[in-house]
């Protein structure tokens, strides 16, 4: 390998490891205070429509990032109020939310797909995603351990009774946790969809939502590790390119699997090998 392919090889694969370190980070937030939510496709598949609407509309690519975020959040509120508020089953509220997201986007697109066919926006630099998912990591990291609000959301995901008792609001704990997990996941979908691209394209998420659940796990909860497991799931997926302009499309199917399979054995070989927080999915009444 040449030194320029090399280094290629290295900026995609950092460029593919950001969408999905900013979901997981979200969603290592959302676990640490005891909130299991598999709808991180949905929100950002969410987010990316949003975020490419807002910027076509508006002209501005910022403008189509927050509302991103404000799209996530809104998905993530809808989960909260389920598997939180209304203590339902969080797997069937995360699943809710992916097909959900995956139907009206797919509506809302085909409604105004002559107009997205016509968005070119100027794309925001990757560099932008990558720096920022890694030093929110960074103070994610410093959070959870040095500060009070840190403990309180590791107390919540542990042990909600003695954190209720020691004064911590435990049902407003969570929810903050979701709704920033929803504003990540959709900061991630204004990635795929402002700065991956410039435009959007159906279910373009493509279970990018999945791979992030098993970076969190293969991360061990820590912000640390997820930067790790989303940087070799990122060279997995750049692999999977370049092996592709290698050996044609006749493999492609196989080559295009290779992401899920890597996330399969990961999730084989290492969820039984780590500790989730205690009272992860579990539902709190006061």
């Amino acid at each position: 390998m040449t030194p320029e392919i090399a280094q290629q090889f290295f900026l995609t694969a950092l460029a593919l490891a950001a969408p999905l370190l900013l979901a997981a980070l979200g969603e290592l937030i959302g676990e640490r205070a005891g909130v299991l939510n598999i709808g991180l496709e949905g929100m950002m598949l969410g987010g990316a429509w949003a975020g490419a609407a807002a910027s076509f509309y508006w002209g501005n690519v910022f403008i189509g990032i927050g509302v991103a975020m404000l799209a996530g959040i809104l998905l993530a509120s809808v989960f909260a109020a389920l598997a939180i508020s209304g203590r339902a089953d969080a797997i069937v509220a995360g699943t809710g939310i992916n097909l959900l997201a995956l139907g009206l986007t797919g509506v809302l697109h085909r409604r105004f797909i002559e107009k997205f066919q016509a968005y070119e926006a100027v794309p925001v630099p990757q560099f932008a995603f990558i720096i920022s998912g890694a030093v929110f990591a960074l103070f994610l990291w410093w959070m959870l351990r040095h500060t009070k609000t840190g403990l309180q959301l590791r107390a919540v995901g542990e042990y909600p009774q003695a954190a209720d008792t020691a004064g911590v609001d435990v049902q407003k704990t969570r929810w903050l946790a979701t709704l920033c997990n929803g504003a990540l996941c959709g900061l991630a979908g204004a990635f795929l969809s402002q700065s991956h691209t410039t435009s959007f394209a159906e279910n373009m998420t493509a279970g990018r939502g999945f791979i992030a659940l098993a970076i969190v796990i293969f991360g061990r909860w820590n912000p640390l590790g997820a930067i790790g497991a989303a940087l070799l799931f990122g060279a997995t997926e750049s692999a999977q390119f370049s092996l592709q302009a290698k050996v044609g499309s006749y493999f492609s199917p196989l080559l295009l699997a290779l992401p899920y399979l890597v996330t399969l054995l990961t999730l084989a070989g290492f969820a039984g090998n780590t500790r989730a927080p205690a009272s992860l999915g579990q539902t709190y009444e006061q």
